[in-house]
């Protein structure tokens, strides 16, 4: 799913939980940058509502204070792209593309605009623009994680979980606390099977941030589903030797 509008500080207000965190950015002084998040701010409370024609409004007045702000220029994207998908209409995908690139042509690193162009592009049978997109900012950022956790989203959600995995097992190389990388990478675990280590990666993020109820909840199922399977297995003396228990 594509992003939803944020404030110039890039906190994601809209959108669903999945570990989708963006590192906040310290606003640029002055009273213009000041003005623009204010109505960035104003903006994404009107897109909450559904009133996406004043939400634009307010961004666009934005950009009349700060040209540069790629928040903004972010923000529209998101509603076209939005309005795209409510109303199929084709010309509001384009204006999403070009918002989106035109986000990225202020700031080639803004997770969020990197995200919803790829996202767009996958919905428009152009896979592989997106891919192609992804990694060439992963190569022009060759020592930052985040490009490649975000090829490791895309890669999932086209089906190829071995390149997802590399692409994580890569980025956790790179920050080895990186939260958003490693439930990730226990997500991808624990759908293939592996739940020891998928539980590994879970607990690890929850001793950086404990602020994850979703995760805590998960992981305790987790260990109550390995515990059980545990249980089972020495009480059972065919799963003890290793041979697989047969129904009658």
């Amino acid at each position: 799913m594509y992003g939803a509008p944020i404030t110039n500080r890039e906190t994601t207000l809209i959108g669903k939980l999945a570990g989708i965190l963006v590192v906040g950015l310290v606003l640029a002084p002055g009273c213009a940058s000041m003005t623009a998040q204010s109505l960035n701010a104003e903006g994404v409370r009107l897109y909450q509502q559904a009133r996406y024609e004043e939400a634009l409004q307010r961004f666009g007045q934005a950009l009349i204070y700060d040209p540069n702000d790629a928040a903004a220029y972010y923000n529209i994207a998101a509603v076209y792209h939005r309005l795209g998908d409510l109303y199929h209409r084709p010309d509001d995908y384009g204006r999403a593309e070009s918002y989106y690139q035109l986000a990225l042509s202020k700031n080639p690193h803004h997770v969020p605009a990197r995200r919803g162009l790829a996202v767009l592009l996958v919905s428009q049978g152009r896979s592989t623009e997106a891919v192609a997109m992804l990694q060439n900012w992963a190569n022009s950022a060759p020592n930052w994680a985040e490009p490649k956790i975000e090829l490791a989203r895309l890669y999932e959600e086209l089906g190829d979980r071995s390149a997802a995995q590399k692409q994580l097992l890569e980025a956790l190389a790179l920050d080895p606390n990186n939260v958003r990388a490693l439930n990730a990478l226990g997500h991808l675990r624990e759908i293939e099977g592996q739940k020891q280590l998928a539980l590994a990666n879970y607990e690890q993020s929850l001793q950086l941030n404990r602020q994850q109820p979703e995760l805590a909840l998960r992981v305790a199922a987790l260990r109550n589903e390995i515990g059980l399977a545990q249980s089972g297995g020495r009480n059972n003396p065919a799963l003890a030797a290793g041979t697989s228990a047969q129904v009658r």
